[in-house]
């Protein structure tokens, strides 16, 4: 009984000294691992903690800082149709017409890429992946020239065509992804029920893969809604730009700039995504509802 009970008990006593002795290193690298993270939610935090402070701050600058007393001057002097309102829709309207046919082009892509094998499937989705190498600043001219030719110059629809196209090869990518997890024998049994493919694909996949075309859209939407340079270029009259090209009317002559008015615009342009994003979420819900689809 004795001799049983030592081997035990010596094990225990390494076990304890080891853990012992490996316990200074542990929890010296937890300490280094909380500090560089700590470090980049500095980072990350105070940039937003000055865009929040210096939008009723009334005499707000570059420097982070507590203003004396908090106004909403800055608020009040930024609410005009011309300054943020129109923008504002002409952005939604950018990124809502872009997101919206970008998914239904890249669904009806990507079913064929995803449920059937063909000889130069490969090749095609390694184009499409070319097709997100190119800079948008490398194809912008002849966008241009091609944009006067067609009489599309200062167009709202053309301009969402063309964001659409830029924001395709990767939704493509991303939507064909979330379909091949969706498993094709819930289709072959819509198939034997007397569907179609493209009822299968409406009644059958679309629903299983609704947080992942919800993905694809937060995705184009948040690319359109902060493109700068496609409406800059392709949209020439004021009333017609986004608040993306908008902005710069708070950077004056001479490097003056309105930091109070920039950043209260700011948290007005940022709202409406961080809507979207929280109304997707709540509606999609957060995983694919896959469990118990298919029987072993």
């Amino acid at each position: 009984m004795a001799g049983q009970m030592t081997a035990p008990a010596v094990q225990t006593r390494r076990a304890g000294t080891t853990s012992q002795l490996a316990g200074p290193r542990v929890k010296a690298t937890k300490v280094a691992a909380n500090a560089v993270l700590l470090a980049i939610a500095v980072l990350f935090v105070l940039p937003m903690a000055w865009v929040l402070v210096a939008s009723f701050d009334a005499e707000a600058t570059l420097s982070f800082g507590v203003p004396d007393a908090l106004t909403t001057d800055n608020f009040a002097a930024i609410m005009t149709p011309e300054l943020t309102w129109l923008p504002l829709w002409n952005a939604f309207v950018l990124s809502f017409g872009a997101g919206a046919i970008t998914v239904v082009v890249a669904v009806l892509a990507a079913y064929p890429l995803s449920r059937y094998r063909m000889r130069f499937g490969k090749y095609f989705l390694y184009s499409v992946l070319f097709g997100t190498c190119l800079p948008i600043t490398a194809i912008m001219v002849p966008v241009y020239a091609l944009f006067v030719q067609l009489n599309l110059l200062d167009s709202l629809p053309g301009t969402i065509f063309f964001m659409a196209a830029t924001s395709l090869p990767m939704a493509i990518w991303m939507t064909k992804n979330f379909m091949d997890s969706v498993p094709i024998s819930l289709e072959e049994a819509a198939w034997t029920e007397g569907a179609s493919a493209m009822q299968a694909l409406r009644q059958v996949v679309l629903p299983l893969m609704r947080p992942g075309i919800a993905v694809v859209f937060i995705f184009v939407f948040v690319q359109a809604w902060g493109n700068f340079f496609v409406p800059f270029v392709l949209l020439l009259s004021p009333e017609k730009q986004p608040a993306a090209v908008s902005i710069f009317a708070f950077f004056g002559q001479y490097g003056s700039v309105a930091y109070g008015q920039l950043a209260a615009y700011s948290l007005l342009y940022a709202a409406p995504v961080l809507g979207l994003y929280v109304l997707v979420t709540r509606i999609s819900g957060s995983a694919f509802a896959l469990a118990g689809a298919v029987k072993g």
